[in-house]
């Protein structure tokens, strides 16, 4: 059954109506339509631990209608606390002819805890547990910040041939009517944290828009669900730094991340509940090239290096 019609429809918690599933809905989203009440006065961004998630009583709020999947707006309480979150159950993802169906939430904390693993806060804490409608994904939400001087600018369409100083190229970028404008993005160094860790993951879908603004000039990184394929699915808009060599930093990084992956390592046991022996062996193998090259990769050629759409 396709996944609307395995999710039922509702409103936003700031009142705009949720997308029409394809049938009849099995009932209506609970929670109230006012902001305020659906926030429920939320945590400052990565705050939340792994085991509040967890732990915590999770109440849906409303639906995020944009999504390609269910993507439900929660609330999670735990020992007087209450934050908000994002929950995907499995039983909304929709098949996809290239990942084995209901495994989006499972790379979800994979990606997730491979990022922690390398000591780079670039995701929300991210678990799986079960919720009111079934299995799924829950991870923190990141509220953007309240001034938009806070808010970095990371990518960007120019109309010059070349990208100005601390810009990267990634290529050109069709405008309409014959026109084309160069997409670049930042020469910052989060970002090129998570070009390594996307990777290190297989990203098959690095957009802009998974790219959320946090306090103190921070970003995070979302939406994990196609990575760790054992086939190069890498997309992304962050190609501004491929094939120069990786920082020093990241190479340190990646030689931990080999060591953590080991068969006998918690690591290695925690993706092992997660995703495949043959996309874990895959996963290692692109860590041993990262190391053995030193570079950031290189599109293969064989694959569409960019997503599309790329927002």
């Amino acid at each position: 059954m396709p996944a609307p019609e395995r999710i039922p429809t509702g409103r936003l918690s700031g009142g705009e109506p949720a997308a029409e599933p394809a049938a009849e809905p099995a009932a209506s989203l609970p929670g109230p339509a006012d902001p305020a009440r659906a926030a429920a006065v939320p945590e400052p961004a990565a705050s939340l631990s792994a085991a509040f998630l967890a732990e915590g009583e999770l109440t849906v709020r409303g639906r995020i209608r944009e999504a390609s999947n269910a993507v439900l707006y929660c609330t999670v309480e735990h020992d007087g606390r209450s934050a908000a979150c994002v929950y995907k159950p499995v039983a909304g993802e929709r098949p996809l002819w290239d990942f084995p169906d209901g495994t989006l939430a499972q790379r979800e904390v994979a990606a997730y805890e491979v990022s922690r693993a390398c000591g780079w806060d670039l995701i929300p804490p991210t678990v799986l547990r079960e919720g009111p409608y079934g299995t799924g994904m829950v991870q923190e939400w990141i509220d953007p910040p309240e001034s938009s001087d806070e808010v970095p600018e990371l990518l960007a369409l120019v109309e010059d041939e070349e990208p100005g100083p601390g810009w990267k190229a990634v290529g050109f970028a069709e405008l309409g009517e014959g026109r084309t404008a160069l997409l670049v993005h930042a020469d910052h160094p989060r970002l090129r944290q998570l070009a390594v860790l996307d990777a290190v993951i297989n990203n098959g879908d690095r957009k802009g828009g998974h790219l959320l603004p946090g306090v103190d000039g921070r970003f995070f990184a979302i939406d994990h669900g196609v990575t760790f394929n054992a086939e190069d699915k890498l997309r992304t808009l962050l190609w501004g730094w491929a094939g120069e060599p990786l920082p020093a930093e990241a190479v340190e990084v990646l030689s931990g991340l080999r060591k953590a992956l080991a068969d006998a390592a918690p690591l290695a046991a925690r993706l092992a509940e997660l995703i495949t022996d043959a996309e874990i062996e895959a996963l290692r193998t692109r860590v041993a090239e990262l190391l053995r090259s030193g570079r950031h990769p290189e599109p293969s050629g064989e694959w569409p290096a960019i997503p599309w759409p790329p927002v």
